[in-house]
């Protein structure tokens, strides 16, 4: 065995992927020779191993030599494709927090709620306890707004009709002409504002997550007591930083849905 393992690491395996790593971008065809020097294997082992893989549909060979085949593909898209895109974000959410010293999340709409999708929190004194999957109604918090926001009239009119599932009286209930207004504020503005509007104490900023054509699918806050943060600090402290990071989700995102998706119907026979 070439490797410090324990018993149950399996060494073909290994092997094999040491065959299809020897391929570089200046060497995308090879001859089994040097693909044994390349893998550091004896060539018989190389060339069980070498038609296995092209068995496999992951290697073709030619009279001159060996190269990959777009199949591989596969491998690779198969991680990328298992990254929930909140994994993605929680680095950004993380360095958020840290900036700020505040609880960060993000939350999509659910009807006429918000829902946490992801979340990095800073142990305080809050009003309600908030995990993944915790659910506040939508118009009375800053995520909520900016989510809002990004619906047309009629997508608006319908979602606010809809019974809100939270079990949360707000302490704040504005009525349509004010919450419009505060909708046109936010579109202008980029970002929202909820200032104890949910409960006593609670105190939020939040900008909009977008995806690569621009459209809001998500949005990202920082939340704060409001013994302890005052508005102009909220707005002065934590806004470009938080601006700054919803950004950064942003292309994360767009990156995400643009990635290729290798789809290889399976050999016939």
């Amino acid at each position: 065995m070439r490797r410090d393992a324990g018993p149950d690491f399996i060494e073909a395996l290994a092997r094999g992927l040491d065959v299809l790593r020897s391929f570089q971008p200046a060497r995308p065809h090879m001859t089994l020779s040097e693909i044994a020097a390349e893998a550091r294997l004896a060539r018989p082992t190389t060339r069980r191993i070498l038609i296995t893989l092209q068995t496999l549909g992951y290697v073709r060979s030619d009279e001159t030599g060996f190269s990959l085949t777009p199949r591989v593909l596969e491998l690779g898209m198969t991680y990328i494709g298992s990254q929930n895109i909140w994994e993605l974000s929680e680095p950004h959410l993380r360095s958020l927090s840290a900036r700020t010293e505040e609880s960060c999340s993000i939350a999509q709409l659910d009807g006429s709620d918000i829902v946490y999708v992801s979340r990095v929190a800073v142990p305080k004194l809050v009003t309600f306890s908030v995990t993944i999957g915790t659910r506040f109604p939508a118009v009375q918090t800053s995520l909520g707004k900016v989510l809002l926001a990004a619906l047309d009239g009629p997508e608006l009119d319908r979602v606010l009709a809809l019974p809100g599932r939270s079990g949360i009286t707000p302490r704040h209930h504005p009525q349509r002409d004010e919450l419009d207004g505060t909708l046109r504020d936010v579109r202008a503005k980029g970002w929202a504002m909820a200032d104890e509007e949910l409960a006593l104490g609670i105190r939020s900023v939040a900008a909009p997550i977008r995806n690569g054509q621009g459209r809001t699918v998500a949005a990202v806050n920082v939340n704060a007591h409001a013994a302890e943060t005052s508005v102009s600090e909220l707005l002065e402290d934590y806004l470009p930083p938080l601006l700054r990071a919803a950004g950064d989700i942003s292309a994360d995102w767009a990156a995400w849905e643009a990635r290729p998706i290798a789809t290889i119907a399976p050999r016939a026979g």
